[in-house]
């Protein structure tokens, strides 16, 4: 497999939140907020691409009959690193995501690519494949985020966009409305395909 395939993979094919939907828990806490989305996405993806490569580096060091505690314990000193960074540089973007940055460490993505892709791949493939998969995770958090900022608050990174002449709905930017907007886009997706399928 070439090296735009594995990160077209990632971004379309198998994106981690409108096709396989994994990692639903962050997906639908964090979106409330094109800041908190787009964070969460690149810390998601830096864990991803340095928890990959170092699995991929060890595979065959690593007994199976442990392979699944090792993924943890690489995965959470990525995530702790990750962590302590955002802590240093970025506190108010820490503060806002909260108990998810460290819940990366069990992030059904990030344990799916170490089991079913880093484990079996050399180093080169499994970090495109890190990479891919986590611009098609951070890709989707920006989407659904920008939707539901935009109608549940009115505003896009913070900026107030239609003032006091439209009232925001504010259920968008609650748990029901974060479902509602992560189904209509899958379901818009689904249609799209279908209709590219039947053209075919």
């Amino acid at each position: 497999m070439k090296g735009t395939e594995i990160i077209k993979n990632g971004l379309l094919k198998e994106n981690p939140t409108f096709v396989q939907l994994l990692g639903m828990c962050p997906t639908l806490a964090v979106t409330t907020s094109l800041k908190n989305g787009l964070g969460m996405g690149l810390s998601a993806t830096a864990v991803l691409i340095a928890s990959n490569v170092i699995i991929s580096l060890l595979r065959k060091l690593i007994p199976d009959k442990i392979r699944i505690a090792a993924y943890i314990v690489i995965i959470a000193t990525a995530v702790t690193l990750i962590q302590m960074a955002l802590n240093a540089y970025l506190p108010d973007l820490a503060e806002s995501l909260g108990i998810f940055i460290p819940l990366i460490v069990v992030n059904c993505i990030i344990l799916a690519r170490a089991e079913s892709f880093a484990s079996k791949n050399p180093v080169g493939k499994s970090a495109l494949d890190g990479l891919g998969m986590g611009l098609g995770f951070t890709g989707a958090l920006c989407i659904i985020s920008v939707i539901r900022e935009f109608f549940g608050a009115g505003t896009i990174w913070g900026i107030e966009l239609y003032g006091n002449v439209i009232k925001p709905a504010s259920i968008v930017i609650l748990a029901p409305g974060g479902f509602i907007v992560l189904g209509l886009i899958i379901g818009a997706i689904n249609a799209i395909v279908g209709k590219v399928g039947e053209k075919k």
